[in-house]
């Protein structure tokens, strides 16, 4: 039943190859593993929460898209399939400021949390008690102390070795709302499978943070782990500001049992002078989102791509479909660079990262690894105009089943402080050439294998 189920099912041949040969080879073990990760969908409790809570989010952007038709078609098309499939909007009225180390990005929050007047949201797949966390928390208690509304977020895996297991309960005392995203149960379902890897931060409505930083210290190289961390985010300001509410309280209401909220309480009218077009996005499984959105909004970034695509990710195990993308984008001429880490954080997930170096080479891309340590940074950028940044990795678990949230950004100014820093952390990284990647046949025969199973992980 269970191999006629995968099958049969509309999921990527590379997803469920792999799945099929695990429970062939391992029938009771794959048989208990399938029901855990392989579905790509919520559980029935949330999906009642979420038909009670709704997430719509009115606008009217007919006038931002034929905008944006004037200025390319091209890439109108791909704002619009992203706007279709993400249930998002299109905006023009919002800044972005770029930050090309959590350290900075650390030393804004801190400001603009002072700033607060109405509520505070965050939301994180890992929170941690120490430097980075505590300034945090000072602030919000201050803030709650002034009838300020603060809700918390964080990941009941991402956390379950970082926080106590009673920790909602903590920062609820200090009248902070806090709750853990799919807490553990213990049930036999997709609990395991469909975590909150999302980053946000939204204050009053106005002004919302994201990128790959988690709340710990390592991120902010207060605790060094795995040599320099090197990580990025963007602060919005402005009417977008609202897509980023919208995904952290639908994801609050739906951990929580017996809850009416109307989400227009929490909407703001707030814009501010831009000419940029922005696109903030959420990604995760059905039936909030039908479609693979994260992957889908790289490749038509790879596919339109002209002259150049940068990426940097912390992992680099792909799908058939992706790949072939990659390869293409390179194979036509555009310049295609890749940066990943040097000190990996996971040795197995880094030498499936590994096993795509040569194929890709063969293409034309160039591959970079970051000396100084470990780059935690997801973006992507495109001929100086088109840019993705937020928290999806390229991996089978950020493609395929984690929510997740990024922001498609086009013709802003910040796109040129995006451009500085990745070619600066290429003169910062190793150039992978034919000579460093040459493997000996024990190494070639691991990554082989690790690469077959790499959709599991």
């Amino acid at each position: 039943g269970v191999v006629i189920s995968i099958i049969a099912s509309n999921d990527n041949p590379d997803y469920k190859v792999p799945w099929l040969l695990f429970v062939i080879c391992v029938p009771i073990v794959g048989f208990m593993l399938y029901f855990l990760f392989y579905k790509r969908k919520l559980s029935n409790k949330f999906i009642k929460r979420l038909k009670k809570v709704g997430t719509s989010l009115e606008k009217n952007d007919t006038i931002e898209f034929n905008n944006l038709e004037n200025e390319d078609k091209l890439i109108k098309s791909e704002a619009l399939e992203l706007k279709n499939i993400a249930n998002t909007h299109l905006y023009q009225s919002t800044n972005i400021e770029y930050y090309k180390i959590g350290e900075e990005m650390h030393q804004s929050i801190i400001i603009e949390l002072k700033k607060a007047k109405r509520f505070v949201f965050l939301e994180y797949f890992i929170v941690e008690e120490g430097i980075f966390w505590n300034s945090i928390l000072e602030v919000l208690e201050e803030k709650v102390r002034d009838g300020i509304e603060v809700k918390v977020i964080f990941d009941d895996i991402g956390c379950m070795t970082t926080l106590p297991g009673n920790y909602y309960k903590i920062l609820k005392n200090k009248g902070i709302d806090a709750v853990p995203f799919a807490r553990l149960k213990g049930q036999a379902d997709n609990e395991f499978n469909n975590r909150s890897h999302r980053k946000i931060l939204v204050i009053d409505g106005k002004v919302g943070f994201t990128g790959g930083v988690n709340i710990a210290d390592e991120y902010i190289n207060k605790k060094v782990v795995y040599g320099h961390w090197k990580d990025t985010g963007i602060k919005l300001e402005g009417a977008a500001v609202n897509e980023l509410t919208k995904l952290f309280l639908t994801d609050f209401f739906i951990n929580i049992k017996n809850e009416d909220i109307n989400f227009d309480n929490y909407y703001v009218d707030y814009k501010v002078e831009s000419s940029s077009y922005v696109i903030p996005f959420g990604d995760g499984p059905k039936p909030i989102y039908e479609k693979n959105v994260g992957k889908i909004a790289i490749m038509n970034l790879l596919n339109h791509a002209k002259d150049y695509a940068y990426i940097t990710t912390p992992y680099l195990i792909v799908d058939n479909e992706l790949m072939r993308t990659i390869e293409n984008t390179a194979l036509r001429g555009v310049d295609v660079r890749i940066i990943v880490p040097h000190i990996p954080d996971k040795k197995l997930v880094f030498e499936m990262t590994k096993s795509n170096y040569q194929i890709l080479i063969k293409s034309g891309v160039k591959i970079y690894e970051y000396k100084p340590g470990f780059i935690h940074a997801k973006s992507y950028l495109a001929d100086d105009n088109v840019c993705i940044i937020g928290t999806i990795n390229l991996d089978y678990r950020s493609l395929t089943h984690h929510f997740e949230n990024g922001v498609w950004i086009y013709k802003d100014e910040s796109l040129k402080d995006i451009k500085n820093d990745l070619i600066d952390t290429m003169n910062n990284s190793i150039y992978m050439n034919d000579e460093k990647i040459k493997d000996n046949l024990l190494a070639k025969f691991i990554r082989m294998i690790v690469r077959i199973f790499s959709p599991l992980l």
